[in-house]
């Protein structure tokens, strides 16, 4: 969509810092998802959680554990990656 929008100045500098707080928030989520999963492949390979893993799986609407030689992933069940 190509168009043009006219904003006041103290808008554009909200809109800014408002990208860059949603752009951190993205990183800490992505480092702490990639934590979790080191952790988790660590307790999985201490004790059998598969039945654990797949109760949480089918209770949760948003994301699912696949845990794979080992190595557990979180995942968001809408993600299409």
């Amino acid at each position: 969509m190509n168009g043009t929008v006219t904003i006041s100045l103290k808008d554009y500098e909200d809109l800014v810092e408002a990208k860059k707080a949603a752009d951190g928030i993205l990183h800490a989520s992505k480092l702490s998802t990639k934590e979790l999963q080191v952790f988790l492949s660590y307790i999985c390979s201490r004790a059998d959680l598969q039945p654990l893993v797949d109760e949480f799986n089918r209770q949760s609407g948003t994301s699912k554990i696949v845990v794979d030689s080992g190595r557990a992933r979180i995942m968001l069940k809408d993600d299409k990656n």
